[in-house]
């Protein structure tokens, strides 16, 4: 049989309260030349027996992947599947019916272009309102992401597609040699700015980056996420991660402690101006404190130039 045209992926760890919904979204798409595969990437709950209660399902598969990672999980499910379109879900997101036919027919439509993700809402667990110190731009932490409601062609990394709803060209990924395991999530690290750092690629190469709004995924909201404790360790790890995205692609050195410099300013000063409004307060607040993680990095990274991005600035 010929290979399908696109592979679903789910890398998951841990989450089998919601993978179920995860993989059923999958397999009721309205689009049917596709298979889906689930990673489970070392996780010790349920996950194993959610995804074999399903394994009736000939699109299915399940793969193990031991060692811990994001961006390991996404490779080896990149390497698990068939098809040159690969469409990456996360394993707490739900893909409305058509998710699977607007990303395939962009690829189709264009030859060029590597990356492609569409609008994520939030799915708030029943009876919780977010609260006042929310602000949009922190509930792009939660995973939302909306460019409006027509096609965009992403023009610099900031605006990449969330990678809960991702999709990539088989031809550019093995172009650029995979994800960066140094980047993405690691076990409770919030790590991240793996999205953006092959956002960067593709513009480098020639290739195009795009914002489908039909292609709509909604995320749940986990309940000890809505903290501003959670908030501060994710704003830290942003941080670290931007500043390790800059020294992968070269752009490291004494001008990070410039740049992290006038931003951590830049941040507490708007922390200041905006004292009587909660969410752009604390927005600001969490803004800084991930500076301060940045130039820790940028520090070690001229002390250590071989360090790994976690070395010495754990924080859970």
């Amino acid at each position: 049989m010929p290979d399908p045209q696109v592979s679903a992926i789910i890398c998951t760890h841990n989450r089998d309260q919601y993978l179920g919904l995860a993989i059923d979204s999958l397999l009721c798409q309205s689009f049917t030349d596709f298979e889906v595969v689930v990673v489970d990437n070392a996780s010790s709950d349920r996950t194993r027996e959610v995804v074999e209660a399903r394994l009736g399902d000939p699109r299915l598969k399940y793969v193990y992947e031991p060692v811990t990672g994001l961006s390991v999980a996404r490779n080896t499910g990149a390497k698990a599947a068939c098809s040159a379109i690969l469409a990456y879900l996360d394993d707490d997101a739900i893909a409305t019916p058509d998710w699977l036919q607007h990303l395939y027919e962009a690829y189709q439509k264009n030859e060029k272009l590597a990356i492609a993700g569409g609008k994520v809402t939030l799915l708030w667990v029943e009876g919780m309102i977010p609260p006042r110190w929310l602000s949009d731009g922190l509930a792009g932490n939660l995973g939302a992401y909306d460019l409006g409601d027509s096609l965009v062609y992403v023009d610099r990394p900031g605006l990449t597609p969330r990678g809960l709803n991702y999709s990539i060209r088989r031809e550019f990924l093995e172009q650029i040699g995979g994800f960066d395991p140094n980047l993405g999530r690691v076990g409770k690290n919030l790590l991240s700015n793996e999205e953006l750092h092959m956002t960067n690629l593709a513009l480098q190469t020639g290739w195009q980056v795009a914002y489908l709004p039909a292609a709509l995924v909604a995320h749940h909201v986990a309940p000890e996420r809505v903290k501003q404790s959670w908030f501060f360790s994710r704003g830290w790890w942003q941080g670290i991660s931007e500043c390790y995205r800059e020294q992968i692609a070269g752009e490291a050195g004494v001008g990070q402690f410039r740049r992290g410099g006038e931003r951590l300013i830049r941040g507490l000063y708007k922390s200041l101006k905006f004292v009587a409004d909660p969410a752009q307060r604390f927005e600001n607040l969490v803004y800084s404190y991930g500076q301060i993680g940045y130039l820790i990095k940028a520090t070690q990274g001229l002390l250590s130039p071989t360090s790994s991005p976690t070395s010495g600035v754990k924080r859970s």
